[in-house]
């Protein structure tokens, strides 16, 4: 059965009022072939620009036909053009030597910016956990900025297609350090692991980094929980989290269970079920020895 994707649950802006062209737009809205060198990385840019298949493709697409959708850019104080979409095809011009690139040149606010940024991003199938986390922060905080009716969750879950509560836990997710954020987008922290940890002080996250890096260990939902209870107690150090990943986790308690058919075929009548746990456990006590050599 075929899932729906995040993505395709997004509210996309119509073209003209993502790309900031309506009724009362001006001359800014032409397209202006800016060079290069004066396009600067959007500040806190959340999304990284990868060198994959994705890129190599996007490449090919510029060197035959052009960059076919202009980026949107607003000028930079400092001088030069703040990109607010269009990193990705910045950097496939670059790759093919091109000096210039089409924009359109908005004169929006800084939380205007964002939201553009955001919604012009966000919508990618190959989205890490920490570029949604740092998006949904940036947007949350720009939409409350404009100050606009209603909550900001709620307009956030409308427009993403997810819920509140998943974008809080996002949210709150950006609070964590690089490091554990690397983490859980090469999942070695699990998401629920991530906020639970994402509560403790900085110099805590730092504890626990040198931990995890050191030892190897994954936090078990048990654990990240026991980290946050003592960190929101004050009594959190990083001897205190060596002793927790230390503890070996308790094996739930589990039972399989199989169908006679299935062992018939390999045990006659006289077989009591004693007899076949007994031969069971040792061809997998076998199986183990063999995995291990």
């Amino acid at each position: 059965m075929n899932k729906k994707s995040s993505a395709s649950k997004i509210k996309i802006s119509r073209f003209d009022d993502l790309f900031g062209m309506n009724e009362s737009s001006d001359s800014s809205s032409e397209i202006k072939y800016i060079p290069i060198s004066e396009l600067y990385e959007f500040k806190n840019h959340p999304f990284k620009v990868r060198d994959n298949e994705k890129m190599e493709e996007l490449i090919l697409s510029i060197k035959e036909h052009g960059v076919l959708v202009p980026g949107i850019a607003r000028i930079r104080p400092q001088g030069g053009y703040e990109i607010v979409a269009g990193h990705s095809r910045k950097h496939a011009c670059e790759a093919l030597g091109l000096k210039e690139m089409p924009m359109f040149i908005r004169n929006i606010s800084e939380d205007e910016a964002i939201i553009v940024m955001v919604d012009s991003n966000i919508q990618r199938e190959d989205i890490l956990p920490s570029e949604k986390a740092k998006a949904y922060k940036m947007k949350y905080e720009a939409i409350k900025h404009q100050g606009k009716k209603g909550n900001s969750l709620d307009v956030l879950s409308e427009e993403s297609g997810e819920s509140g509560k998943v974008i809080q836990r996002y949210i709150k997710l950006a609070d964590l350090k690089n490091e554990l954020l690397e983490m859980i987008d090469d999942k070695h922290l699990g998401f629920t692991q991530g906020v639970d940890v994402s509560f403790i002080k900085i110099d805590e996250q730092d504890w626990l980094v040198n931990v995890l890096k050191k030892s190897g260990a994954k936090l078990s939902t048990k654990q990240s929980a026991e980290i946050k209870r003592l960190s929101q107690t004050d009594k959190l150090t990083e001897a205190a989290i060596w002793e927790i990943i230390s503890t070996p986790s308790t094996k739930k308690d589990r039972k399989i269970t199989l169908k006679a058919d299935k062992l018939n075929k390999f045990f006659e009548d006289n077989y009591t079920e004693e007899d076949i746990e007994g031969i069971i456990i040792s061809l997998l006590d076998k199986w183990k020895k063999e995995s291990e050599e």
